[in-house]
Formats: structure tokens, sequence, C-alpha cells
């Protein structure tokens, strides 16, 4: 069957099988590499990205069951090329060691700053609970996080 996806503001028509994950579709058909496989049973959370908004993890979702919406990757945070303030913040506080998981990180610290840019230790904590990464000992995660809020305040 053909869909439709708008993958960072483009649209892309692109041809699925019944059983195709949007994790396959993204990095296979699209070639958004950033978009990193890990476990293929949603328990390490690497392969993220914002569907309609919100984090969803993409090895979880068939390919059709997105057609029509809206997905944004770490690519998609970029303006003009440059580095959104929240990745700046990520390479400034050493949150990205091998990067393996890090556009999973920074798409659920985008998703939660735009909520609610006042946050809280405990809620990024909540917010990243499920997105396994193996390096960093999420300490430099968090504080990335907590540093890149005020770049979300209106």
């Amino acid at each position: 069957m053909k869909i439709t996806l708008t993958v960072n503001g483009k649209k892309y028509e692109v041809d699925v099988k019944p059983n195709e994950t949007l994790l396959d579709v993204l990095r296979d058909k699209i070639g958004i590499k950033s978009v990193k496989a890990g476990c293929w049973r949603g328990e390490c959370g690497i392969c993220t990205v914002l569907l309609d908004g919100k984090p969803v993890k993409s090895c979880l979702v068939l390919a059709a069951e997105a057609d029509g919406s809206e997905i944004v990757t770490v690519e998609g945070l970029m303006k003009d090329g440059r580095l959104a303030p929240l990745q700046k913040a990520f390479i400034e506080h050493g949150a990205i060691q091998c990067g393996f998981c890090t556009s999973a990180f920074v798409l659920t610290a985008h998703w939660l700053l735009s909520r609610n840019p006042n946050v809280t230790r405990e809620e990024v904590i909540e917010a990243i609970n499920g997105l396994i990464c193996r390096c960093t000992g999420y300490e430099q995660i968090i504080e990335a996080i907590l540093a890149a809020a005020k770049y979300y305040k209106k």
C-alpha cells in the first residue's frame, strides 16, 4: 500500500508492506539514519521519534498506522542547518558519548520542554525513563535537558 508521511516538514509517498514498521521506512526508504534500531521490542526506546508531536517507539508503530502523520526526527529540530539550543546543550554537557541513543533523548527532551519549560529534575527523570543509555550514566543527559529549558521559556 502507498502511504504519505511528512518527515521534518517534507512530504513523502512510500510503498509499504502491511508488516513494515515506521522505523524500517524512516531508515531504509526515506534514508534517515539518526533513527536507530536497538532492541526491536520497544524496550530500549532508541528508535524514538515524534509522531504528531508525541514521542513513540518507531519499532512498535506499523508504517501504515502513521499514514498522513507528521514525524520529526532529530534533524527536524535544526534551523537553517544549525543545531538547536537543546542539541548544543547535549554537546556542552557531555551528554553525547557514543551517540547511539542521543536522538531519542533529544527528541524526548524537546517534547518535554515544549510542554513544560519549567521542568523539574524529577520530571526530566520521569520523561526519559524507558530510554536506555549505556555510556553516560544519565547525569549528563539530565543536566543538559535542565540547562536547555531556558530556551523553551517564552
